[in-house]
């Protein structure tokens, strides 16, 4: 079930992603929580850098005056969506799995959001 595609996605460039699961769940992606978690080599390294190292440097984003949008959005094959951002990254390749994994809390769960 968990390589079922959504049944609707809406991507706001400024807000972020919703999409809707054929379950009806409705989940909303920010657009940093997007890029902070995307499945690209170079940002799964940099995760695990800063779980091992609180202290490590981030890279620059290269435009600091202003926050990270999305540029697009691009279907990769039936099962997943490419999503680039004002940040020139655009090498994540977001699987529908992926992105049940990655789901932020929505608010009202326990925990609240991430």
């Amino acid at each position: 079930m968990d390589d079922l595609p959504p049944s609707h996605l809406h991507l706001d460039r400024e807000r972020g992603l919703d999409v809707e699961w054929p379950d009806g769940r409705k989940i909303h992606y920010s657009t940093a929580w997007l890029r902070r978690m995307s499945p690209s080599a170079d940002a799964r390294e940099l995760r695990k850098e800063l779980e091992s190292n609180p202290l490590a440097v981030l890279p620059s984003s290269g435009s600091s005056e202003a926050a990270i949008t999305t540029t697009g959005i691009e279907p990769v094959g039936n099962y997943a969506i490419r999503i680039s951002f004002s940040d020139g990254h655009a090498s994540g390749i977001y699987s529908w799995s992926y992105l049940r994994e990655i789901e932020p809390k929505q608010p009202g769960q326990d925990g609240g959001s991430p």
